[in-house]
């Protein structure tokens, strides 16, 4: 008879969150997983098969997590003007950097890493970057200056933003100076000005 499984599945997607987050996919190594986790080997490969479903678990966490965060925010009603509700999600990733995290955004960090040649880590990257893409359009949309703005030009500018924002979340976790990423972010303000 098999031993029931001693943690809830949801806490250990959270510590390896965390770990990947830190570490990024190539770089968590099994030792750090399981350190991270406080699992056995065995308890994580029963639970997860491998490292890469594990990854993609974990993205799946983050998107329902910090991915529909920034989504609700980009589309927060009480916040009329979308182009404040854009500059804040800026902002606030510019304020995190102030206050020492230095992880940057995961699915920008798996963009740059393992979704370059695995399908299935580049579909849970291209599906998270394109809600956060999406709900910048539809900020557009109650932006005084954008509202306007044909669909088309409106989802360009949007796909524009989204590369701004990975580039961004990419530059604070490959510690460029701060002021490097205030100018980024003003240069997002100028652009939606």
């Amino acid at each position: 008879m098999a031993r029931p499984r001693s943690f809830r599945t949801e806490d250990a997607v959270e510590k390896a969150m965390q770990v990947f987050w830190t570490h990024g996919y190539e770089g968590a190594s099994l030792p750090d997983l399981l350190e991270g986790m406080g699992l056995t080997r065995g308890s994580l490969y029963k639970a997860f098969t491998d490292k890469k479903t594990l990854f993609l678990r974990v993205l799946e966490h983050y998107e329902g997590m910090a991915v529909q965060a920034g989504v609700t925010m980009l589309t927060d009603p009480g916040v009329p003007n979308g182009t404040d509700r854009i500059m804040a999600m800026f902002t606030n990733s510019y304020r995190a950097v102030t206050e020492g995290d230095r992880r940057g955004c995961l699915l920008c960090t798996a963009a740059a890493g393992p979704s370059m040649y695995d399908d299935e880590i580049a579909e849970a990257v291209s599906r998270g970057l394109g809600a956060l893409r999406d709900a910048m359009g539809e900020a557009l949309k109650s932006s005084p200056k954008h509202k306007d703005l044909p669909e088309e030009a409106r989802r360009e500018l949007a796909c524009m933003l989204i590369s701004q924002y990975v580039g961004l979340r990419t530059m604070a976790r490959a510690r460029i100076a701060p002021d490097m990423l205030r100018n980024a972010v003003r240069s997002v303000g100028v652009m939606l000005a």
